[in-house]
């Protein structure tokens, strides 16, 4: 049995979990240990959820433009099919952004089959990807020799490397896969998981005992302490009441976090893995200490992420696609302007100033708004309600000698 087929079988008994009282149940039949990391296991922690889901969610939030230079001038043209719906009808542009860069930003790679080809000659000579269906990144195994990839095996069907998309991030020299965070944040990883089955299995009663029976008037053997624990079981499982003398004394045991080192763990675990998966810890609602954060530099930050964290994906995305999707000298660009979105006073106050300032006309302002150019009718109905802004005459130099 293979390591996948293995990791398969434990996902799918877990998925058999479906209350609470299965989920108390089972952690009552083991007691906790080391939590195996994987792609999969690791989405359990909310930190490691969070990181991916904000850098996927605004990469395929940013729509996608294709342009070309035209007398040096760079002038936008249609948008091939891939670039609209890469998945065909049950896919689109935005789910397929947001899969392929969760994958990179997990695994370094993302991985689809390129199952339909357009008329349009790519630089390999064979037509441009119409169609990339995505494949789950776990079912993928390559075979190479040093750097290059000779073939890949998705599902146990082995493809030729052009028949295959593959991006990647995270890349070293020598190594023609992208290396994944999850593997070398597998350590901190496991701490914060290991730290969340502790609690789990402390609550359930797995790490310790859920409470303490003791008798108080003798000593108690293991047979006699064998048949009170199962007379108590036998009363508090079936809700009953459970009936003894003045010599027993009941006493829940509580965790304690200071001695568990639970919340330690799970806060110091968060911020390791914030800088791996490159998210700035106060933007997934990890407390970092010393840093404040208001609504007055918020613009500030949200550049701050783009060019520290996010841009560089970004500008490896656009190399990906204008390389493969797009025949030269097209190429694509992604427009992360969403993410620096201006509140509406601050952008009247910038295009204001653009149009004083002659970089900008009035009706390239108003396009920025969905809006037409101003009519002749509308240039009155302004001179009647602030009055005309007739441009001043020139003043006039005298010429010597000429009569006044």
């Amino acid at each position: 049995m293979g390591a996948w087929t293995r990791l398969k079988n434990v996902f799918a008994r877990e998925a058999q979990i479906t209350s609470p009282e299965d989920l108390l149940a089972q952690s009552r039949e083991r007691r906790s240990g080391r939590v195996p990391v994987t792609n999969e296991t690791a989405l359990r922690n909310s930190a490691v959820w969070a990181c991916l889901r904000l850098r996927a969610d605004l990469m395929s939030s940013f729509p996608i433009d294709v342009y070309r230079y035209v007398n040096g001038i760079q002038v936008e043209v249609p948008k091939p099919p891939v670039l609209v719906s890469p998945g065909g009808t049950e896919m689109g542009i935005k789910e397929w952004v947001y899969s392929s860069q969760f994958d990179l930003d997990r695994g370094g790679n993302d991985f689809g089959i390129i199952t339909e080809r357009s008329g349009v000659i790519g630089p390999d000579g064979r037509g441009l990807p119409g169609r990339i269906d995505l494949v789950e990144l776990g079912s993928v195994s390559v075979r190479g020799n040093g750097p290059t990839i000779t073939k890949y095996v998705i599902g146990g069907k082995e493809y030729e490397p052009w028949e295959v998309w593959h991006e990647k991030q995270y890349t070293v020299a020598g190594c023609p896969l992208g290396l994944s965070p999850v593997a070398f944040a597998a350590w901190t990883i496991e701490e914060t998981l290991s730290a969340q089955q502790f609690a789990r299995d402390w609550f359930a009663g797995g790490a310790v005992p859920l409470a303490e029976l003791k008798n108080t008037a003798k000593t108690v053997d293991k047979d006699a302490a064998r048949v009170a624990r199962e007379n108590f079981r036998a009363a508090v499982d079936s809700s009953g009441l459970f009936v003894h003398g003045m010599d027993w004394e009941y006493k829940p045991i509580q965790a304690v976090a200071s001695q568990s080192s639970f919340l330690e763990a799970r806060q110091y675990g968060a911020q390791d893995i914030a800088r791996f998966f490159g998210c700035p810890g106060d933007l997934i609602d990890v407390a970092v200490s010393g840093s404040s954060v208001t609504y007055a530099n918020i613009g500030q930050r949200n550049l701050q992420f783009l060019i520290m964290n996010l841009g560089p994906a970004v500008g490896r995305r656009e190399d990906a696609f204008s390389r493969r999707l797009v025949s030269g000298p097209r190429f694509v660009k992604l427009n992360t302007d969403a993410l620096l979105r201006m509140d509406p006073e601050a952008r009247a106050r910038t295009i204001g100033a653009r149009i004083t300032n002659r970089t900008l006309t009035p009706t390239e302002a108003r396009a920025l708004d969905n809006l037409p150019p101003f009519t002749e009718d509308d240039y009155a109905e302004f001179d009647r309600l602030f009055g005309s802004r007739s441009v001043p005459a020139q003043p006039t130099t005298a010429v010597p000698g000429a009569s006044s």
